[in-house]
C-alpha cells in the first residue's frame, strides 16, 4: 500500500513538474512582460519620474496632488458619464439586434453580416468616418438634418462641448456587431419548448421575451456589462482620433485615458501618470467588484443551482 501511494506521489511529482516546463516559456513571458512593468509603475507612482531622469523617491505626493487637479477631475467625470450612457445603451442596442437577426427569414445571413461588420472595422478608420459624417458644415448627418422641418441649425456634434460627447457615445454604439454575435449564440441555447409551452397559455411575444428570453439570457448580459465597464474605463482611440489629441472642446472629450496618455508622453510626468494609472484600476476593480456581488440578485444559470454565481 505505501508503495503504490509513493508511486502515485512520484507520477503526480513528474506530471506537475511536465505541466511546468511545458508552460515555462509562458510563465516567464508573462512575468517579464507583465509581472516587472506593473511592479514598476507602483513603485514610479510614488517616485518624480520624468524618463529622462532617475526616478526621485516622493511619497504619496502624486496621490495628493491628483486631489487637487482640475483635469483630473474633469477626465473622470468624463469618463464616467460615457460609461453611464454607452454600456447600457450599448447592451440594448446589441440585444434588440440579437433579437432581430435570431428571427428565421430568407437572406438572415447577410443582414447579419451587415450588422458585425462596423465592428470589425478598424477604430481610427471608423473614427475618421465619424468625423467627415458628424462635421458641421459638410458632414452628411448635418445635410439629412437641414431638410428636417424645423431644424435649421443642427448641432455642432464633435466642435460643441455639448454635443461632443454624446457623437463619441453615438460610435460606440454603432460597433455593437461583436455583442450582438454573444447575444446570438445565448438566444440560441434558449429552449424551445418554453416558447411553446407560453404560447400554448397565450402569452403575448412580448410576454414570453420578458419571461423566457431575458432570464435566461442574464448570464449573457451580465458579461456584456462587465467587458463594458471595463472597456469603457479604457476609452482611448476614438477621443484620441476625433479630436486630435485635444480632448476638447473645452476638455469635454478629455477622457481618463486620454489625460493619463498626455501626463505621460506630453508632459513626461512618468510618476504621475503612473499614479494616475493605478487610481483607475482601484476605480475599475471596484466597479466590477459591486457588479459581480450584486448579480446573484438578477443573473440566473440554468445548469447548477438556480441563482448561484
Amino acid at each position: 500500500m505505501a508503495s503504490t501511494s509513493a508511486r502515485r506521489s512520484r507520477g503526480w511529482l513528474r506530471t506537475e513538474l511536465t505541466g511546468l516546463l511545458f508552460s515555462s516559456p509562458a510563465i516567464i513571458g508573462l512575468a517579464a512582460v507583465m509581472a516587472y512593468p506593473v511592479a514598476a509603475s507602483l513603485y514610479y507612482s510614488f517616485c518624480n519620474y520624468s524618463v529622462l531622469k532617475p526616478p526621485t523617491w516622493v511619497g504619496t505626493a502624486n496621490y495628493e496632488r491628483l486631489l487637487t487637479d482640475e483635469l483630473f477631475w474633469t477626465s473622470l467625470w468624463n469618463t464616467l458619464y460615457f460609461a453611464a450612457f454607452s454600456v447600457p445603451l450599448g447592451i440594448i442596442v446589441a440585444f434588440l439586434l440579437a433579437l432581430l437577426l435570431n428571427v428565421k427569414v430568407r437572406g438572415m445571413t447577410v443582414y447579419r453580416t451587415i450588422f458585425y461588420i462596423p465592428s470589425i472595422v478598424p477604430m481610427v478608420a471608423s473614427s475618421v468616418l465619424w468625423i467627415w459624417l458628424f462635421n458641421p458644415q459638410y458632414g452628411a448627418v448635418n445635410a439629412l438634418l437641414r431638410h428636417v422641418p424645423g431644424i435649421s441649425d443642427p448641432p455642432g456634434w464633435l466642435s460643441d462641448p455639448a454635443w461632443a460627447k454624446p457623437t463619441i457615445i453615438l460610435w460606440s454604439i454603432w460597433g455593437v456587431g461583436n455583442t450582438v454575435v454573444i447575444f446570438l449564440a445565448g438566444l440560441q441555447g434558449v429552449p424551445q419548448a418554453l416558447y411553446e409551452a407560453a404560447e400554448v397559455d397565450g402569452a403575448s411575444p412580448w410576454q414570453r421575451t420578458l419571461s423566457i428570453t431575458v432570464p435566461y439570457m442574464t448570464p449573457y448580459l451580465f458579461f456584456a456589462l462587465v467587458m463594458g465597464l471595463i472597456g469603457s474605463f479604457q476609452f482611448f482611440t476614438p477621443a484620441m482620433v476625433m479630436t486630435n489629441g485635444t480632448g476638447g472642446p473645452a476638455d469635454s472629450t478629455m477622457f481618463y485615458a486620454l489625460n493619463l496618455f498626455h501626463r505621460a508622453f506630453s508632459d513626461f510626468k512618468m510618476g504621475y501618470a503612473c499614479a494616475m494609472a493605478w487610481v483607475l484600476f482601484i476605480l475599475v476593480v471596484i466597479a466590477t467588484l459591486v457588479v459581480v456581488k450584486s448579480s446573484a440578485r438578477y443573473v440566473y444559470y440554468e445548469s447548477a443551482d438556480e441563482g448561484a454565481v
